[in-house]
């Protein structure tokens, strides 16, 4: 694994990702238990990407500094296209939270917790993920193509389940939770653990924060892959995707309230696995340019989104669950 990136563009995301989550965690202890608005979540959403460009024009003007204006434009663009894949992918997974929240009666004032926790173990994930996928391809360049056939076969299951909701109760990760450990009826606050009859026992809120982390795990194995199709420079592949995780929190809450909107966004979700596994598979055929990936990603969005909106009455469609 080899990046061009200058040392001090390493040390500016480092110092960046442990402030933003100190802040994070500063603000949430400060609120408590705190049911974020729509309008909040928007303002917040609109903060992270603001901060996301930001740094990718920083990024670009260190690499353009560093190894001249073409280098500059190419990573700034590799970045700002994994970024978009990533975000979009993330879509899929809030609606999957949304899930769980909704399955276990979880109060709109305890989830920002979850997620909060959520976010964390995703970074400390993925950054293992991408550390190990950028060492088997540097090792093994022959696993680009099971990386691309992996996402192409995805995106083809992901189209023919988009109406299907998952089934939770039978979810292996919850079946092993309960039998490994007890769980009260009832929330006890943003409490993990509660008593119950003197005995110290899970609430329902530790099975959720562990359902969140087992499913960004499960949608890290495509989401990665996927970002290694447009870079192998492990600096633009590890900031574009922690970039992505940190606004994943106020993305939920702003998503959440618009599911039944955007019914159709699995579909495109779908499109965008097929064509980045395909663009995989071809790498060493035809390396399809990096500002035709952008078009194509953000075309397929843009298509499923407006459609998403245009039939959403007409349907009626949604991807909560009731319980």
């Amino acid at each position: 694994m080899f990046s061009l990136a200058p040392t001090w563009l390493w040390l500016v995301f480092l110092v960046f990702v442990v402030l933003a989550l100190v802040v994070d965690f500063v603000v949430l202890k400060k609120q408590g238990a705190h049911e974020v608005s729509v309008p909040e979540a928007i303002r917040w959403s609109a903060i992270w990407v603001a901060l996301s460009l930001a740094y990718n024009g920083l990024l670009w003007w260190g690499f353009a500094e560093a190894h001249g204006p073409e280098v500059g434009q190419t990573k700034a663009l590799e970045f700002l296209t994994g970024y978009l894949i990533e975000k979009s992918l993330a879509v899929d997974n809030i609606f999957v939270f949304l899930m769980i929240f909704t399955y276990f009666s979880v109060p709109a004032a305890y989830q920002k917790r979850v997620l909060m926790i959520g976010i964390i173990g995703a970074i400390v994930l993925r950054t293992a993920m991408i550390l190990v996928g950028g060492w088997l391809i540097s090792q093994f360049h022959w696993i680009l193509y099971v990386f691309g056939a992996f996402l192409a076969l995805t995106g083809i299951k992901m189209w023919w389940a988009a109406d299907q909701e998952p089934d939770l109760e039978s979810n292996p990760a919850l079946k092993l939770l309960r039998k490994l450990m007890p769980v009260s009826r009832h929330f006890d606050g943003e409490r993990f653990w509660t008593r119950h009859k003197g005995v110290r026992i899970a609430t329902p809120l530790l099975l959720v924060v562990a359902l969140v982390g087992f499913t960004d795990v499960i949608f890290a194995v495509d989401s990665i892959p996927a970002i290694y199709a447009i870079t192998a420079d492990p600096f633009i592949v590890l900031t574009s995707n922690i970039f992505a995780i940190l606004g994943l929190r106020a993305m939920y809450f702003m998503l959440a309230a618009m599911a039944a909107k955007f019914h159709l966004l699995s579909y495109g979700l779908a499109v965008i696995l097929v064509f980045i596994g395909t663009k995989m598979m071809l790498i060493d055929l035809y390396k399809i340019p990096v500002l035709v990936s952008l078009g194509v990603v953000i075309g397929i969005l843009a298509v499923t989104m407006v459609w998403s909106v245009k039939t959403a009455p007409a349907i009626g469609g949604s991807k909560t669950v009731e319980r």
